[in-house]
């Protein structure tokens, strides 16, 4: 049965109606001022457990001052793809960074971590392979495997048992790539990294691990999970972001030189997109450098934030399991979830509610995000004011 064709002008109001109807619609908001603890949405101070910036560093005056200097030295835009004249002095310095930093032979930026995960994949994988993704992976990841048009099999969340009989049965593919998010952004929880390594290594298969969530928080150097678990060599390609911990902006793959040099070729989001601005290279060098010096901040984030999950589980609140910075309150209906989620901005918090598409249907919930920046007297109000939301 064929779709029926739908030619009358009104067709958007009529999803945005039913979107509505069905308590999904999304609107924008705008926050004044630099990131931090506490935001300004809306002309009212809130403070902030809805931002990535976990390593508290993206309104750091550091990363702020680095990228002053590389402006005044190399200029704004970088007025071209990093093959033809985009790529400064500071992109290479930020590669040349990362690949230390992450003890890879080589490291490649891209404009953004979509782009990284949608060029990756699709360079890695194509017509006659077999592409392996964890169900609940994020949305670059989702859309790398459609742009690669390989063959995908989403096996159930972390579980390995499936992906181990159908790499068994996956005969007559030319390669296959096994493909998860190490920290998942809704969840919170943890790939089971060093099962998928195993997988991996026991049916020759690639394996890509995107560390968005994990980079500068997890590790003894903050590399993230892949070095937490100790499988980082047998990874083939590993995705970053400067965006979230390290509170910059782009993203990035690290990896051996074979597999950069590859990229360069083929990764079509890098070859034909603007670099980013070199300013913005050389804040995400600083960021670098302070999640080298500081290892406290994660460790003292990591720490609140087991509390914090242990004390909501304490409050009769289902959370996400998880290690780390993401905490999952699951409410289940999204009409709900959107109610205590302003519930709690009336109360000074800022605390968004996650709806399907971006979570399962049922599986509407509260996405608390902690950060370095927020003190023990700010948890704790959160806290009182879960515990009596009415």
């Amino acid at each position: 049965m064929g779709y029926m064709e739908d030619h009358s002008p009104n067709w958007i109001e009529a999803e945005l109606r039913q979107l509505d109807a069905a308590g999904l619609r999304r609107t924008l908001k705008t926050q004044a001022g630099p990131q931090g603890a506490i935001i300004e949405v809306a002309g009212r101070g809130l403070i902030n457990f809805g931002s990535n910036d976990y390593l508290g560093l993206a309104g750091d005056s550091r990363l702020a001052d680095a990228a002053v200097v590389a402006a005044d030295k190399e200029g704004w835009g970088s007025g071209a793809s990093p093959l033809v004249t985009g790529r400064s002095t500071s992109h290479q310095r930020l590669e040349e960074h990362l690949a230390q930093f992450e003890g890879t032979e080589a490291a490649l930026l891209f404009s953004t971590g979509f782009a990284a995960n949608m060029g990756t994949i699709a360079s890695l994988a194509g017509r006659g392979d077999l592409i392996l993704s964890d169900e609940r992976n994020h949305a670059s990841i989702i859309d790398g495997c459609r742009l690669s048009r390989a063959e995908v099999f989403i096996y159930p969340h972390r579980d390995t048992d499936a992906v181990a009989v159908r790499l068994k049965a996956a005969n007559g593919f030319r390669r296959r790539l096994i493909v998860t998010d190490s920290l998942f952004s809704m969840d919170g929880d943890c790939a089971p990294l060093p099962a998928l390594a195993g997988l991996a290594e026991r049916y020759d298969t690639m394996l890509l691990v995107d560390e968005a969530h994990a980079s500068g928080v997890f590790g003894e150097r903050g590399r993230g999970l892949c070095e937490q678990f100790g499988v980082e060599e047998s990874v083939t390609a590993r995705v970053g972001t400067l965006s979230k911990g390290l509170g910059s902006l782009g993203g990035f793959v690290v990896g051996s030189q074979q597999l950069i040099d590859y990229l360069v070729n083929r990764a079509r989001p890098y070859v034909y997109s603007t670099a980013m601005p070199a300013a913005v290279a050389a804040a995400a060098i600083a960021s670098l450098d302070i999640v080298r010096d500081e290892p406290h901040r994660r460790r003292e984030l990591l720490r609140r934030a087991g509390q914090l999950r242990t004390t909501l589980r304490e409050n009769g609140w289902q959370v996400g399991e998880g290690p780390g910075p993401i905490i999952p309150v699951i409410i289940g209906d999204p009409d709900e979830t959107m109610e205590l989620s302003a519930r709690l901005a009336d109360a000074g918090f800022f605390v968004p509610g996650i709806r399907p598409p971006t979570v399962p249907d049922g599986r509407s919930l509260l996405r608390i995000s902690l950060s370095y920046l927020h003190s023990e007297e700010m948890i704790a109000g959160l806290i009182a004011v879960l515990a009596n939301p009415q």
